[in-house]
């Protein structure tokens, strides 16, 4: 285990369900898969941090495992953000330059950020992102970076993403109790769409749908540009829960008829199929009626979806459509239910692929790890561009004094 922490990029993905780790490092400048861990999750409830001790313990074996196969020393991480307490707002600020017009520097650009994110929060509330949607110099829209550009007044229109205070400091205390310094925080659901979107749907109009455990995340883009950020509180447990309910079988049971007999839409299950269950005696059950259980469920999901996105003003602007990514997302019919609710393309988002990446993790319930190893890339990269530039910028300076 002699790989150095430098070059080693490692993200924590707690989720209801399962608990994972993956490792990554730059080979030549290229990310290369190195391992990863994954374990069921515990002391979780409704997708938050409920007794840490628990969730300590398996963050700690999935690193542990992901430390083997990488065959490297963990010690930091980027840690994923998500569930019912996300909170998007779209906001603008901006100011004038001067009398006269004049260049913008990347100092201006912070400034306008400032007095647009300048919003009174409730005392809970934590910053996650800062994200601009576009910058708009003397008037003209659809800038993106102003920077070198000259004008007099610059203003930004700001998508800020917003989670729980204590949430976020629950998972920092959790990865901390597992020997792991934290080093980001990432909203899960722009981490998905990280790995699942192109850059044409981002550009027409796109809503990227999480399915989780407990919660499902949404992400809308627009323009290129983050539009709307929000949680709904239902996702893949509600289902199997509804099973476990309805057929009066164990929560196990209820899971394992979901993932091989489950289907979202009743009327694509063929009336006379029928399976032998124990339950505790062998009996048949009809495939039917556990599309009848499910299909409900899968509507309200996506009415819900439906009224988010109507009440932040994105609904009509999914020219690209819907994609849906986790492990919900896998179940038979729910793109046939997100069309109809909806009314746009629906596709199933996988994550793209990475350098020696095995095939198993080629998976809808990836595609978060997989994105916040993509985001965090990204975000080195771009830190390390700003720094030799201002590297640049202090040595013209200094040979111009002599």
């Amino acid at each position: 285990m002699s790989q150095k922490q430098d070059n080693l990029i490692v993200v924590l993905d707690i989720g209801s369900a399962w608990t994972r780790v993956l490792v990554t490092d730059l080979n030549e400048g290229a990310l290369r898969y190195r391992g990863y861990g994954m374990v069921e999750s515990a002391g979780m409830r409704k997708g938050m941090i409920a007794e840490l001790a628990p969730a300590a313990r398996a963050v700690r074996a999935a690193s542990e495992q992901a430390e083997r196969v990488a065959r490297a020393n963990i010690d930091g991480c980027v840690v994923g953000v998500g569930g019912p307490h996300i909170r998007g707002l779209n906001t603008n600020g901006g100011f004038e330059l001067g009398n006269r017009m004049r260049e913008i520097t990347g100092e201006d650009v912070r400034v306008a950020v400032d007095r647009a994110r300048a919003v009174q929060w409730p005392p809970d509330r934590e910053i996650l992102h800062l994200l601009p949607r576009q910058f708009i110099l003397d008037d003209q829209p659809g800038i993106f970076d102003p920077v070198g550009m000259v004008g007099a007044r610059l203003e930004v229109d700001l998508h800020i993403a917003t989670c729980s205070g204590s949430a976020l400091q629950s998972t920092v205390t959790c990865a901390n109790r597992a020997g792991l310094e934290v080093t980001e925080a990432v909203l899960e659901s722009l981490a998905a769409a990280e790995s699942t979107l192109s850059a044409d749907e981002r550009e027409l109009g796109v809503c990227l749908l999480d399915i989780g455990a407990h919660s499902s995340d949404l992400a809308v883009f627009f323009e290129g540009a983050v539009a709307y950020t929000a949680s709904v509180p239902i996702g893949g447990a509600h289902f199997t829960n509804d099973l476990a309910v309805g057929l009066q079988v164990p929560v196990a049971q209820a899971e394992e008829l979901k993932r091989q007999y489950g289907h979202a839409v009743v009327t694509a299950v063929p009336q006379d199929a029928e399976i032998e269950i124990t339950n505790p005696q062998p009996q048949m059950l009809r495939l039917r009626l556990i599309a009848e259980i499910l299909e409900p469920r899968a509507r309200e999901l996506l009415y819900f979806v439906r009224e988010s996105l109507r009440h932040g003003g994105v609904l009509d602007a999914l020219g690209a459509g819907c994609v849906l990514t986790g492990g919900g997302a896998l179940l038979p019919g729910m793109l046939d239910v997100t069309e109809s609710q909806l009314r746009v393309p629906a596709r199933t988002g996988l994550p793209v692929r990475l350098s020696q990446m095995p095939g198993e993790l080629a998976h809808p319930s990836f595609a978060t790890a997989i994105g916040m190893i993509l985001y965090a890339h990204r975000t080195r990269v771009s830190r390390a561009a700003e720094n030799n530039s201002l590297r640049a910028k202090l040595r013209a300076i200094f040979a111009a004094s002599f």
